[in-house]
């Protein structure tokens, strides 16, 4: 079913855009589509960031009416990622299909950005004539660095009756994060309904 793992941690950050979705396989004609159970797999090395986009996807998929599952259900940190771990799943689900997704690229550009100033001022009056006493205390945040990442990741469907890729796309994403501030889920969200959408555009999703 999936010959080689790509373990890479993933990125996911917040203040993206929406991916670009490119079809890399159209749908093959042996494709015993539509497919009504997926088991949903994601391939980085980062256990929370499989889970989170995982479950995403699942939810997604289960929303427009398919039994989804998401393979961090079924298996904890010490579980082996591997064919046999996966195969074991899919007997048990009786999953017709498993939706396999991984880093393709990831280039990242780094840029350290000066604080930005605040300034308070106490003024007092003196015992002179329109004059004034000021006192000026200026606080400067710590310099901050800003990353700038364009991801691609890829996405198979494979069929579990033929242990065989059907259909395959791409999904590009420009993405800003500060180092030193958490990121949300925003990009989490949009990529499992960028990936739902294209399995549904591409009629592999039973009704």
């Amino acid at each position: 079913m999936i010959k080689r793992f790509l373990l890479i941690a993933a990125v996911v950050v917040s203040g993206c855009a929406g991916p670009q979705i490119t079809t890399i396989q159209s749908v093959v004609d042996t494709a015993d589509a539509p497919y009504g159970n997926v088991l949903v797999v994601s391939l980085f090395s980062s256990f929370a960031r499989r889970r989170a986009l995982e479950t995403e996807i699942a939810s997604q998929l289960t929303e427009r009416g398919i039994k989804a599952v998401a393979s961090t259900t079924m298996m904890d940190t010490r579980t082996p990622l591997n064919r046999e771990t996966i195969v074991a799943m899919v007997k048990k689900l009786g999953s017709d299909a498993v939706l396999v997704t991984q880093l393709a690229s990831l280039d990242t550009e780094t840029k350290l950005k000066s604080g930005s100033p605040q300034a308070t001022y106490n003024v007092r009056s003196t015992y002179y004539y329109n004059v004034w006493s000021v006192e000026l205390t200026e606080y400067t945040e710590p310099p901050n660095l800003e990353l700038k990442h364009s991801i691609v990741l890829a996405t198979q469907l494979y069929s579990a009756k033929t242990q065989q890729p059907v259909w395959a796309i791409e999904s590009s994403s420009k993405m800003t994060q500060n180092f030193d501030r958490r990121s949300g889920d925003t990009a989490v969200i949009n990529e499992a309904k960028a990936v739902a959408g294209a399995l549904a555009r591409a009629g592999l999703l039973a009704e």
